[in-house]
């Protein structure tokens, strides 16, 4: 068994909410089972910012590579086994809320008939 489930079959401490994320900060066994180190999800988190600071966000889709490359910086013996889920970039941006990761965004139809029609005749 690994070590969350470990804390979840604990059961709840007096004083501590019956949630799980009240039993993984209670118990500071999931920590493992993160992706990135916390001191790797603050260096990525400081990137972040910092590149929305120069008005120029990274797009989510690109977050989970950030979190690959600072991975990659760890011993092959510390590296995880399993690439990053689906849903990993979303979760990232809903803990910290303070990042802008950028979207795309659909271009108007009007703007794309007045950039494309050149291009395509000529």
């Amino acid at each position: 068994m690994d070590k969350a489930s470990q804390v979840l079959a604990q059961g709840v401490p007096p004083g501590v909410r019956k949630s799980y994320r009240a039993l993984a900060d209670y118990g500071d066994k999931a920590q493992s089972q993160q992706y990135l180190t916390p001191w790797e999800e603050s260096a990525l988190l400081k990137f972040l910012l910092q590149m929305s600071d120069l008005r120029q966000p990274v797009r989510i889709k690109f977050i989970p590579f950030l979190a690959f490359v600072a991975t990659r910086q760890r011993p092959t013996t510390n590296r995880p086994l399993k690439p990053l889920g689906k849903n990993w970039a979303k979760a990232f941006e809903k803990r910290h809320p303070e990042t802008a990761a950028r979207r795309v965004m659909a271009l108007d139809w009007n703007r794309h008939d007045k950039n494309i029609a050149a291009k395509i005749t000529h």
